[in-house]
């Protein structure tokens, strides 16, 4: 599954699941473009992939559309055009009910995980729709599919990141363009262990048993690791996975059999 030749724009591509999509497409010959709002953890993240003019940085807010677009127009301008877009920015750092959700929550949440997709995969279309080809992949979440109490806002901008995942395929196949989310349930990343205990309160609960309702839904009895998801990417974005449209894959070891 070669993607020498081949360019990509990984949005929050500095750290966690983001930076292990990075890692694999990079070992796989593509070129890219990551970005993240920290530029110190951008700089970061450009040591460990240690892939020199292969991999730059470009620090971005991805709810700004302005922002959004400017990545893209970062990776046309660095490397000439654009293949592969992977929408991972997202996250749930605020935890409520529905009964309990402030406005403010509510809109940040769905601004994050999907305001952030929408901004960047227009831009984008307007260079693969000329070209006639590319791939948009959209990092949704099991929440997207089976969603947690507490998680509101997180799990309603997972469901309609699904929703436009679709509609896109849809829209653009005729343009050779596929279009896939990715579903991952709990992963082992810093977010985990940052934002686990806000999650475990809303769940009544503390961060240990909140690790425990996670495991004791999957098949495999474990977190899944941010290189899993990546290879899911990996298939999705290369030739192989060129007949892969409309897509919904979960990567969550079971826990939504």
């Amino acid at each position: 599954m070669e993607l020498t030749g081949k360019t990509a724009l990984v949005t929050g591509g500095t750290r966690g699941i983001g930076l292990a999509i990075a890692h694999t497409l990079n070992a796989h010959g593509a070129r890219l473009v990551i970005t993240g709002r920290d530029e110190e953890t951008g700089r970061k993240a450009l040591v460990e992939l240690d892939a020199g003019a292969d991999v730059a940085l470009c620090v971005a807010d991805a709810t700004v559309r302005s922002d959004a677009e400017r990545a893209v127009d970062t990776v046309v301008d660095r490397f000439g055009h654009l293949d592969i877009v992977v929408n991972n920015v997202g996250g749930a750092t605020d935890f409520a009910t529905v009964a309990d959700i402030s406005d403010e929550t509510w809109h940040r949440t769905l601004a994050l995980n999907l305001d952030t997709a929408l901004y960047t995969t227009r831009h984008a279309l307007r260079h693969l729709i000329r070209q006639e080809s590319g791939r948009v992949i959209n990092i949704a979440s099991m929440e997207g599919r089976d969603p947690d109490p507490g998680l509101c806002a997180y799990a309603a901008a997972k469901h309609a990141l699904v929703g436009l995942t679709r509609v896109l395929a849809k829209e653009v196949g005729p343009h050779g363009i596929t279009a896939n989310c990715v579903c991952p349930g709990a992963v082992e990343t810093d977010w985990v262990v940052e934002q686990g205990p806000k999650a475990a309160r809303v769940l009544g609960t503390d961060y240990a048993g909140l690790i425990r309702h996670f495991t004791g839904r999957t098949s495999t009895g474990r977190l899944n690791r941010p290189d899993e998801v990546a290879a899911v990417v990996l298939l999705l974005a290369s030739h192989a996975g060129s007949g892969i449209t409309g897509a919904c894959i979960p990567v969550d070891g079971g826990a939504t059999v």
